[in-house]
């Protein structure tokens, strides 16, 4: 059992010393060198960012004041009520 053992975490280990990383080792200090440099905040500095942080809640934003806006109209006329 012991040697069974022993066998495994020996090929484990070799096969974690050779693997390939996900990126090249060049990409990602390209990458760490770009998002250092840019003076922005944390949350806005990926090309994608400004969509999630920015976009999506104004949207959402502008939907509910259009939502709540409508409603308090209908209530002040009158409009949508059950009898």
């Amino acid at each position: 059992m012991c040697s069974v053992l022993m066998v495994f975490l020996c090929d484990f280990c070799s096969i974690m010393l050779t693997e390939t990383p996900f990126r090249p080792r060049e990409k990602l200090l390209e990458k760490q060198r770009l998002f250092q440099s840019i003076h922005r905040h944390t949350y806005l500095k990926g090309p994608m960012d400004k969509l999630t942080s920015v976009a999506i809640p104004l949207a959402l934003a502008a939907s509910s004041l259009y939502m709540i806006g409508t409603g308090i109209y209908n209530m002040s006329n009158g409009i949508g009520k059950k009898e």
